[in-house]
């Protein structure tokens, strides 16, 4: 028989009033700024609105513009097969490194960690300013370095950001290289915490590494692995920064995304109501990805 005292309500309380604070936070930073982006993705807000301060309502004006655009579909196709290269790439490389890592001796770790963690630390833009040196037609230290392999010829003079496929590479580079340091930390930590009985009953039984690495890591790290493709999929989903930095969206509108048509609508075309918009229905569209696969892997675990 359970007995309630009087301090059992307050006890109930107290996880909700020392999430408040963080809560409250949240709303502020994040839940103020998508109100208002919600607002004006309803609003005839341009150029004018800015100088007099008068903005009149569209309605659903600005969500039927954007959805009957010429440019949706490219730019969700696009947006959708580079996010999903983007997490597939940084997902199986950072999986790699993690295992390697747990290989590794103590010197030899440091010395990747330490080769590691710059990349995740530095400044998006910074990267990508360092990506364009690197390459740079003329100057371009990776351009000499695939010249003097001599596969594929004289590069030292090719410009990687004059076409949308090259450009896509070079910025498929930069993210993963920027994101392959968080995914394989996480994921080792996640390995490091596995017991080392089941591995060595394994090896008695015979089960070469693929099969340990089947039956045993990825259990294991089932959970580790939603919360890593979760977040990848969310960052890749709205990178920005590396593409507008290197490509603007070019060449031709060749490398725009849903995050750089955005901006582009916005601040380029001063029409910030279809800017807002876009910017929405990727909120919903990622909103719905993330949902749905993560409600799946949930169902699937309890139906285990």
């Amino acid at each position: 028989m359970i007995r309630v005292t009087s301090g059992s309500r307050p006890r109930q309380l107290l996880p909700y009033a020392l999430l408040a604070p963080a809560g409250i936070i949240f709303a502020l930073v994040l839940g103020l700024p998508l109100v208002r982006l919600l607002i004006i993705s309803f609003q005839d807000y341009g150029l004018r609105a800015l100088f007099t301060g008068q903005v009149g309502w569209a309605g659903f004006g600005n969500y039927t513009a954007v959805l009957t655009s010429s440019q949706l579909v490219p730019v969700l196709v696009r947006t959708v097969v580079f996010c999903a290269t983007l997490v597939a790439g940084t997902l199986l490389i950072g999986l790699l490194v993690a295992h390697a890592l747990g290989s590794l001796g103590a010197r030899m770790r440091f010395a990747v960690l330490f080769c590691l963690l710059p990349a995740w630390a530095i400044p998006q833009v910074v990267a990508a300013l360092i990506w364009q040196w690197l390459f740079q037609p003329a100057f371009g230290v990776a351009n000499w370095l695939i010249t003097e392999l001599r596969v594929f010829g004289n590069l030292s003079q090719h410009d990687f950001l004059a076409s949308s496929l090259s450009a896509f590479i070079v910025v498929w580079l930069l993210v993963v290289w920027e994101s392959v340091p968080f995914v394989a930390l996480t994921l080792h930590a996640g390995m490091s915490q596995i017991p080392r009985d089941y591995y060595e009953a394994a090896a008695l039984d015979g089960a070469g590494w693929w099969r340990r690495f089947r039956v045993i890591t990825l259990p294991f790290l089932r959970p580790v692995l939603l919360i890593v493709l979760v977040l990848s999929v969310v960052w890749d989903f709205n990178v920005y920064n590396q593409i507008w930095v290197l490509t603007q969206g070019g060449p031709d509108g060749g490398t725009t995304t849903i995050g750089i048509w955005s901006f582009t609508q916005a601040f380029s075309s001063q029409n910030y109501g279809q800017g807002a918009a876009i910017a929405v229905l990727s909120v919903l569209l990622l909103t719905l990805m993330t949902g749905w696969w993560v409600r799946r892997l949930v169902t699937e675990d309890g139906a285990r």
